[in-house]
């Protein structure tokens, strides 16, 4: 039957989640939620080191503590129904939870890409322009451009989320995912979906595009000044000032561009894989990526290790 001549309206959603493979549910559940717990850890002690250690009070680690902040929070939007939904196989999700959850994520998502673009003007900044660096980036410039990453990431997160919820809901209400993804979900809505389409298509311009370009360019400069170096221990010290923060772009980046950039299959034999592919890819972006930006920032900069160090040796001095 034709989706448009449905009626009836929907009292939610199912989401799939792994269900159509039941053996992997349990080995998922155990990795995601020590993936998580890692993520709450490792996250949690950069934000904490970043308030307590007065050497690290500085623009960059500002940066990486609302980066920190924010990772916490895109995980805590997910996590949870993923790890519910391998509990619970096709799990019903009210329209209230599930936009909520849309909102959240949205949001978190476009305000890191936002973030890392100015954190990557940092470094720029750092490197290219060394001596005019505590002029450029004092705290009246850097509170507002990370005020402005959160400020810009919500808008667009309440403009694509209002516009979904307004959309009619009367067919099918199985969403093959583990959350409320919005390409899930839009798939979905009996209606015309296309200025939901041109918006989000603006969106990704506006927030994958721009960042992408803004972040390349200054990277472009960035490499040049550091082979002008004369010396080879100056250029390896200007690099490994922003070799975390690149790292962490090139995985987040990376990710965003295999999730959505790969060719679908159109052979339906092949369908089922390529939608576990995409599921588990999801996974990696919302899960695998957060964990690991705590980890690249701690093994690659030797401040944060010592402020780690100084945190843990004044709490055993308390104690």
């Amino acid at each position: 039957m034709d989706r448009s001549n449905q009626t009836s309206p929907l009292v939610g959603f199912i989401l799939l989640g792994l269900s159509a493979h039941p053996r992997l549910e349990e080995t998922f559940f155990v990795f995601v939620l020590l993936m998580y717990l890692v993520v709450l850890l490792g996250n949690g002690v950069l934000i904490l080191v970043t308030i307590l250690d007065s050497h690290l009070h500085t623009p960059m680690y500002f940066f990486l503590g609302n980066l920190s902040f924010l990772d916490i929070c895109y995980t805590t939007s997910s996590v949870p129904l993923i790890l519910d939904s391998f509990l619970t196989p096709r799990k019903t999700m009210s329209f209230s939870v599930c936009f909520g959850q849309m909102f959240l994520s949205f949001a978190m998502g476009a305000t890191e890409c936002v973030l890392l673009g100015m954190m990557a003007f940092d470094r720029y900044v750092a490197i290219c322009s060394p001596l005019r660096y505590p002029m450029v980036m004092r705290k009246a410039a850097y509170v507002p451009m990370a005020a402005g990453s959160w400020a810009a990431g919500i808008t667009n997160s309440v403009v694509q989320t209002s516009q979904a919820v307004r959309l009619p809901f009367c067919g099918d209400n199985v969403i093959n995912h583990f959350t409320c993804e919005i390409l899930a979900v839009l798939k979905l809505a009996c209606a015309d979906i296309s200025i939901n389409v041109i918006s989000m298509g603006v969106a990704n311009v506006v927030f994958l595009g721009v960042p992408v370009l803004f972040i390349s360019v200054s990277y472009i400069f960035i490499l040049t000044t550091i082979l002008r170096m004369p010396s080879a221990k100056g250029r390896k010290k200007a690099f490994s000032t922003c070799s975390a923060h690149l790292t962490v772009v090139v995985i987040f980046y990376g990710t965003i561009l295999f999730m959505y950039g790969k060719p679908k299959s159109k052979d339906p034999r092949g369908a089922g894989k390529q939608d576990l592919s995409d599921k588990l890819t999801s996974l990696f972006y919302g899960v695998v990526t957060p964990m690991l930006n705590p980890i690249i920032y701690s093994l690659r900069n030797k401040d944060v290790q010592a402020a780690v160090r100084n945190v843990v040796h004044k709490k055993h001095l308390t104690e």
